[in-house]
C-alpha cells in the first residue's frame, strides 16, 4: 500500500477525504490515507511558511506522498493558486476549480438522490454563475428540498454518507466521470496513478 497524507483547505474537504466511501475507494487503488487529514482551516493558510509544520505533522507517519486539496474560489487561475502554495513540501497540489462543492454537483447519482430527481444532471458543475455552494442553495429552493443551510461540513457529511444511513453516497469516481468536471477527473486519475507507482 502507498501511504498518502492529505493537507486540505477546510472542513468540507476533510469530511470528503475521511469519508468511508473515499477510504474504501483509496484502499481499492492501493492507497492508505494517513490519519488524521490535516485541516489548514482556510486557503489563506496554505502558504509555504505555514505548510512546513503541517508536513512535519504528517511525516511522523512516513508518507510516500503528500497531497494538498484546495479551492480556487475567486483566484484568477488554478496556476495562481499552485504558485501561491508552491511544491517545496508536497508532491502534488490539487485545486478544485471554484470550490469542492462543484464535485458534488458533478456526481449525478448523489445529486439525484438528494433532489429526488432521477433525471437531474448539472451540465457545467465547474461553471456555476457564482460559487457552487450558492448554486446548491438555489437548487434546494427550486426542488423544495432541505437545503445545505449555512454549515458546509454538515451538508458534506450528508453528501458522503451511505444511502442506507440517510445520505447520498457522493463518490469521487462518479464526479470524475462527469464530462465537464476536469478537476475531479484530475484528482481521481492522479490518485490512481499514485496507487500503482509507490
Amino acid at each position: 500500500m502507498v501511504k498518502v497524507g492529505f493537507i486540505v483547505e477546510g472542513f468540507t474537504e476533510k469530511v470528503v477525504i475521511e469519508s468511508a466511501g473515499f477510504q474504501s475507494w483509496t484502499r481499492e487503488q492501493g492507497i492508505e490515507v494517513i490519519h488524521p487529514v490535516v485541516n489548514a482551516t482556510g486557503g489563506g493558510n496554505l502558504l509555504p511558511q505555514n505548510i512546513g509544520p503541517m508536513v512535519r505533522q504528517l511525516s511522523i507517519s512516513q508518507p510516500d506522498h503528500i497531497v494538498i486539496l484546495t479551492d480556487r474560489e475567486r483566484e484568477p487561475s488554478v496556476q495562481a493558486v499552485r504558485q501561491r502554495i508552491g511544491t517545496k513540501h508536497t508532491n502534488l497540489v490539487f485545486v478544485a476549480v471554484k470550490a469542492i462543492e462543484a464535485w458534488f454537483l458533478a456526481d449525478t447519482a448523489a445529486m439525484g438522490l438528494w433532489l429526488e430527481d432521477d433525471n437531474f444532471e448539472e451540465p457545467a458543475p465547474e461553471a456555476t454563475p457564482d460559487l457552487p455552494w450558492d448554486y446548491l442553495k438555489e437548487l434546494a429552493n427550486r426542488f423544495e428540498k432541505r437545503g445545505p443551510g449555512s454549515r458546509k461540513p454538515k451538508f458534506a457529511e450528508r453528501m458522503v454518507r451511505k444511502q442506507s444511513s440517510g445520505g447520498f453516497a457522493f463518490s469521487i469516481a462518479s464526479a470524475a466521470q462527469h464530462p465537464a468536471c476536469p478537476s475531479a477527473k484530475e484528482f481521481h486519475d492522479e490518485l490512481i496513478a499514485l496507487g500503482v507507482t509507490p
